[in-house]
């Protein structure tokens, strides 16, 4: 009895450790605008945020809930790290890891902030979080905090119009 009681504790470690984790990788703008190009059927939330930033941070789960709960309805929750690219191993993958986030994370990989900044929307401060809601040719900025609902009700408006 003992040995079979080893033999499942053993095999619920090796395979907790082998649970899902998704690799962070790099992306540019232009490779986030083809990535939104090429799925015209489909709804994007893009949110900046980063590691650091706190409100960013505690909107997370609300990205993921989104994510998860209107997926069939062809939404894509992309989170955009902008942290330093130095991070990415050190901070982001970590976080991402710990957070169990199961959205599609990036870290953008661009060296001109203001350049970025202003290619993503010309109204954007640069402060994060930040998202753009994207469907089709119709496409909303909002550079602020999202509680669930908030975020519910911005994804609807452009989703339903």
């Amino acid at each position: 009895m003992k040995i079979h009681t080893f033999k499942i504790y053993i095999f619920l470690l090796i395979f907790s450790a082998t649970t899902y984790s998704q690799n962070v990788k790099l992306i540019n703008i232009n490779q986030l605008n083809e990535r939104i190009k090429t799925g015209k059927d489909s709804t994007y939330v893009v949110n900046f945020w980063a590691t650091w930033c706190a409100p960013c941070i505690k909107e997370l789960p609300h990205f993921e809930k989104l994510g998860a709960e209107y997926k069939s309805d062809k939404l894509v929750v992309l989170l955009i790290s902008v942290d330093f690219k130095s991070k990415l191993s050190s901070a982001v993958e970590p976080f991402v890891k710990r957070k169990n986030l199961q959205n599609e994370v990036f870290l953008l990989n661009e060296s001109s902030p203001q350049e970025y900044i202003d290619r993503i929307d010309p109204s954007w401060s640069g402060s994060i979080p930040a998202t753009i809601f994207i469907k089709g040719n119709k496409r909303k900025f909002v550079e602020s905090e999202f509680n669930y609902e908030q975020l519910l009700t911005e994804y609807k408006k452009i989703q339903y119009q």
